[in-house]
């Protein structure tokens, strides 16, 4: 598994715990590494996205709602919704990540960690998205 998407996964790990815990995010980001032995480049871009998904919550979850046609934010599955908004961000404020790369991996995490179904309604999500950031066009 490469860097980045052991990161990902990190992150998505991360906003799921959070989603259940009322505990300052800081004190948890603390928690959370000291539990697991991670270091390097992987913590590193796991931290800018989990630091950049709660930074930027409000405006990524706009965008996704906005996207998701029909689908209230409660009403998607906490897992499918985190990984929508670790792509969200990347695709905001990553400009080093291709925006489709970002939908990919997205996309190839919902299947790992739901079912096929799932990479489904994110890939539609996150191309509605990528319709809207780019005025109708790909990245």
């Amino acid at each position: 598994m490469g860097t980045r998407r052991a990161a990902r996964e990190l992150a998505l790990q991360f906003l799921f715990q959070q989603e259940f815990s009322n505990d300052d995010p800081e004190a948890s980001l603390y928690a959370f590494w000291r539990e697991r032995k991670v270091s390097g480049k992987v913590r590193e871009f796991a931290e800018k996205l989990i630091r950049g998904v709660i930074r930027s919550r409000d405006e990524i979850d706009r965008l996704l709602e906005k996207c998701a046609d029909n689908w209230a934010l409660e009403r998607m599955g906490t897992v499918e919704r985190n990984v929508m908004r670790i792509a969200l961000y990347e695709m905001l404020s990553c400009d080093d990540i291709p925006l489709v790369v970002s939908i990919d991996e997205a996309v190839d995490i919902a299947k790992e960690f739901c079912d096929r179904e799932s990479g489904q309604f994110v890939n539609g999500v996150l191309d509605r998205a990528l319709a809207e950031l780019t005025g109708g066009g790909e990245s």
